[in-house]
């Protein structure tokens, strides 16, 4: 068993937090980028939508290579008043194993028994440096490492074999479980609705439901594609009809979403769209709808033909 003072911290953090954990967040982002560890801040919004974020990117890059090791480890930490609510959120992405620690100790059990890949800490109850203890606990503490709850001695062989066998298992709990639409009430609500036209954009139309926070039903016609455009809102999206993909500019990052993909996008964030198929989702956000445009359609249209013509779709 590795002393799990060797073991390396991971390449990339993927921070984020809601208002009551933004302070402790921060700090814990400058924290780990003097330790040299590359850190991807999503910023400060609610506690439901970061914890789905940071859970949503987490899982993608340790489902992208099943067979072997990625190149580069990526983890997830969160900060909310109580740890609770971001872990909660995080969890349900397939992959994704956060937890809630408030010692170093439960930073070691976490590590040891869950192999907690998504750290939650608790802006209201931790204090800075006890967030730089835990989480150096949490970058330094192996899968099945020595932990308090294993007496501080290495787990028995059966034990360390239940472990194992867990980081396969618990991924699919759940997977199978597929919502059917008829059954999905937030599907039951746009049905007989009618949608009125985005002026703005070709092929769109919109149904607002409330407003501040304001929801609301969006359709595009397939081969619509949205231009370049940004709000002073975030924004979080269910698919529940269809396909697009959505390029973010300013992360530089492509997301192709279908049926029951969920994408949040950040205040000011410029990201353009294609849709393939006759698209539908059901958008939310805090404020007034605003939209500001930073390229034309033709321009748009442009960019994405010349990106899917290089064999990037």
């Amino acid at each position: 068993m590795a002393d799990s003072a060797t073991a390396p911290p991971p390449l990339k953090v993927i921070a984020g937090g809601d208002s009551y954990g933004a302070e402790l967040k921060d700090a814990m982002i400058s924290h780990l980028r003097c330790l040299n560890i590359e850190v991807e801040d999503l910023g400060t919004t609610s506690y439901y939508n970061i914890g789905a974020e940071v859970g949503r990117r987490v899982s993608s890059a340790t489902n992208t290579n099943t067979t072997t090791p990625a190149a580069v480890e990526t983890r997830g930490l969160l900060a909310c008043g109580t740890g609770v609510g971001v872990g909660i959120f995080a969890n349900k992405f397939p992959g994704v194993f956060a937890t809630t620690c408030l010692t170093t100790d439960q930073a070691r059990n976490n590590r040891s028994i869950n192999n907690c890949n998504v750290l939650a800490l608790s802006g209201m109850s931790t204090s800075v440096d006890t967030a730089k203890e835990i989480v150096d606990t949490w970058l330094k503490t192996p899968f099945k490492a020595p932990c308090p709850a294993s007496k501080s001695e290495p787990w028995p062989e059966e034990i360390s074999n239940f472990f194992d066998q867990s980081m396969t298992e618990m991924p699919k709990i759940g997977a199978s479980e597929q919502t059917q639409a008829e059954s999905c009430a937030v599907c039951c609500l746009v049905k007989n609705r009618e949608l009125n036209p985005i002026d703005m954009i070709p092929g769109g139309s919109m149904k607002i439901l409330r407003e501040s926070p304001t929801s609301a039903f969006v359709r595009f016609k397939a081969g619509s594609v949205e231009p370049a455009h940004h709000h002073t809102f975030g924004h979080c999206l269910v698919v529940m009809e269809g396909k697009k993909s959505v390029w973010n500019l300013t992360k530089e990052e492509r997301y192709d979403l279908s049926v029951g993909d969920y994408l949040f996008t950040p205040a000011g964030d410029v990201h353009r769209v294609k849709y393939y198929e006759d698209t539908e989702f059901f958008i939310k956000w805090d404020g007034k709808w605003d939209m500001f445009f930073d390229e034309d359609l033709e321009t748009a249209k442009a960019a994405i033909d010349k990106e899917l013509a290089n064999g990037s779709a």
